[in-house]
């Protein structure tokens, strides 16, 4: 599959993250999250992790300059040149217009934005049922109902104990909701007017997403071909 260079839309809860491990291991590209990131900038000691970390520690916003500095770092790597999946960036408008000069730039068009539409109520109840792992190098995810751990309070894969993340209670999950609307949400109509968004429905099984992630993107494969054909003398 050569549709590689994929990113990721869906508000928090909407399973992304899954997602996105599950085609990194299908496809053999980087899975590039922003918290991923930051957090591996900030132990390596990158400048510009430690700079956004200032902000987040004031409880401030991480500029849109620097954000698209992080980023142009990870995509100029090697490994980047045979595909990535973004998951969890661009956020606003004028960061997705900062990706598409610096994707030009390097030479590494986006091919297929995928949004995973979930209903806000299945969100709300999916993000404060969530259990987070407290080893910040582990990093799993559990939920209560839908994915528990075989001890409770405990991570399956280290041992590490189970915390819900402060932004992940009740109050906070419905700001969360409020703010992805008003700053994110635009994106699913600026990538659709490009051509590229494709909608995938996300509250079902992760086997059932997965799957139709797959057939979303060999079908978009398809489709680019036909197009290339159809202008080619």
């Amino acid at each position: 599959m050569k549709s590689t260079h994929i990113l990721f839309l869906g508000a928090p809860g909407s399973g992304k993250g899954t997602q996105c491990k599950k085609l990194q291991d299908e496809l053999k590209v980087p899975h590039l999250s922003t918290g991923d990131l930051l957090r591996e900038g900030i132990e390596e000691k990158k400048a510009p992790c430690l700079q956004a970390k200032q902000y987040m520690d004031n409880g401030s916003l991480v500029p849109d300059e620097l954000m698209i500095a992080i980023f142009q770092e990870r995509l100029s790597m090697p490994d980047c040149q045979l595909g990535f999946i973004l998951d969890g960036f661009p956020r606003t408008l004028p960061q997705a217009q900062s990706l598409d000069h610096l994707l030009q730039k390097l030479m590494l068009p986006l091919n297929c934005a995928i949004y995973l539409a979930v209903p806000d109520n299945v969100l709300i109840e999916r993000l404060s049922g969530r259990l987070s792992c407290s080893r910040p190098s582990c990093g799993a995810v559990y939920h209560i109902k839908t994915a528990p751990p075989k001890r409770p309070g405990i991570c399956n894969l280290c041992g590490s104990e189970l915390k819900q993340r402060t932004d992940d209670t009740g109050e906070v999950v419905a700001e969360r909701l409020k703010v992805y609307k008003k700053q994110t949400e635009p994106l699913i109509d600026y990538y659709g007017k490009r051509g590229i968004l494709r909608q995938i429905n996300g509250n079902r099984s992760q086997i059932e997403i997965y799957m139709d992630i797959m057939k979303t993107l060999q079908s978009y494969e398809q489709d680019s071909h036909q197009r290339i054909e159809s202008i080619t003398p």
